[in-house]
């Protein structure tokens, strides 16, 4: 690991500084996908933007190739690309595996064929908070935020060594699978309680029904994230909108995005519920740490602390249902009003305590991966912005970070942002002088 660190530190004198247009289509070629972003949900073999996420590509199950149904084209994807997304969540990539090796990319999929070392690193770079304020200068936003392919071929960029990039490589590489395999355990481990669940809710009984209203109190949040107050000068808490809570992969987070006032009587405390509702269902999350919610996020506690699994894991059967009494456009307005009417199965107490010892165990495994997942995140953060110091420059997008679980910067943390000149922004003169 020593040896491992010095071949990187050395190798920082040898950083060159080039562009995809300096190196030229014959060693880095650029194009992108020409199919409609929304035939990638209904026909096989197509990567929309939606399946660019987290550094990995993913295919739902429905979307299976068809092997020799269409000829290979500019938009045909290949083992060792860089696919980056275009439109929405810009600059985010990932790398073409031998999974989806020939399958066509979407419009707003760019693609960047080159040798392997210089796509990896290209991977790597994207994700740098410089190359992100980078992008962010030369985002339109007629309908939805875009870069063009053109603004990824002009952006300039460091390239390190071989045997530099092989280590950051391996670095990255072995933090994404360290993660995947954290994230895909967490994910067991609440699918075992949900089927432990059902099995309790299924094949005992005739349970009760009662109304959640009679052994929970929801409380509706209020205001939205442009009403927080910034920079906070009093104690802060976490604040959850209803876009922090979708498409959690465990309903457990040891952080959240936002940050709010710690006000009295607005707080919810530690085990809570707190959930949100879309037009695909119900996102629920079990508070770990005192949170306020925003506008249509919906906080519920448990009357007893040892109810608050199987109250967890009943809401989480009922996704449907408390979709459906949703208001409001893609059925995102829920109101503690309409779920305190919700019908839920109940069991005696003794049932209840019983699910709760069955399931404590695997929750808290559960949080302790997500907990090592957090730290992950920082290492590779860490290390992403201790390459753009290395390049020269560090830099910070200015938008506050969508990415779950990461919260913003702290304002002494950010540099304040160089001069913008005629050339390409953000760099320093040396390097700009390095390639003219």
């Amino acid at each position: 690991m020593e040896a491992e660190a010095d071949r990187l530190e050395s190798g920082t004198t040898a950083w060159r500084t080039t562009s995809i247009e300096i190196e030229g289509d014959q060693k880095i070629r650029t194009t992108c996908g020409f199919l409609d972003d929304k035939a990638a949900d209904k026909t096989p073999g197509v990567v929309g933007s939606t399946f660019v996420r987290d550094g990995r590509i993913f295919a739902t199950p429905a979307n299976e190739r068809r092997t020799g149904e269409s000829p290979p084209s500019r938009a045909t994807l290949r083992e060792g690309d860089l696919a980056v997304v275009l439109v929405r969540r810009v600059g985010e990539s990932a790398l073409v595996t031998p999974e989806h090796a020939g399958y066509t990319a979407t419009r707003p999929i760019g693609i960047i064929r080159a040798e392997p070392l210089v796509v990896r690193w290209l991977h790597i770079w994207l994700q740098t908070p410089t190359a992100k304020a980078r992008i962010e200068e030369d985002v339109t936003a007629h309908v939805e935020p875009t870069v063009s392919l053109g603004t990824l071929r002009q952006m300039l960029f460091p390239l390190p060594p071989p045997d530099v990039i092989s280590a950051y490589h391996r670095a990255f590489s072995l933090i994404e699978e360290m993660i995947s395999l954290y994230r895909e355990t967490a994910r067991k481990s609440v699918e075992l309680a949900d089927a432990l669940h059902y099995h309790r809710a299924s094949s005992h009984g005739p349970w009760e029904t009662r109304p959640l209203g009679k052994v929970a109190k929801p409380k509706t949040g209020k205001g939205s994230e442009r009403s927080l107050p910034s920079p906070l000068l009093e104690p802060s808490a976490d604040v959850i909108a209803p876009k922090d809570l979708y498409d959690l992969p465990v309903p457990h987070v040891p952080r959240f995005r936002l940050s709010g006032p710690a006000r009295a009587g607005e707080l919810h405390p530690p085990g809570s519920i707190v959930l949100s509702t879309r037009s695909d269902g119900t996102h629920t999350a079990v508070l770990s740490r005192p949170a306020t919610p925003l506008r249509s996020v919906v906080a519920i506690r448990p009357a007893e602390d040892e109810d608050r699994w199987w109250l967890l894991h009943e809401l989480r059967s009922r996704s449907g249902d408390i979709a459906e009494l949703a208001q409001g456009q893609n059925s995102r307005e829920i109101s503690a009003l309409a779920l305190r009417r919700l019908k839920i199965t109940w069991p005696d107490r003794f049932s209840r305590a019983e699910f709760h010892r069955a399931a404590e165990p695997l929750h808290e495994a559960a949080q302790l991966l997500v907990s090592k997942i957090a730290t992950l995140h920082d290492l590779r953060n860490s290390l992403l912005r201790d390459i753009s110091a290395k390049a020269g420059i560090l830099r910070e997008p200015t938008t506050k970070s969508t990415e779950q679980g990461t919260g913003a910067p702290h304002p002494a943390e950010i540099p304040a942002p160089r001069v913008r000149t005629s050339h390409e922004p953000g760099w320093p003169p040396e390097y700009r002088r390095a390639h003219e």
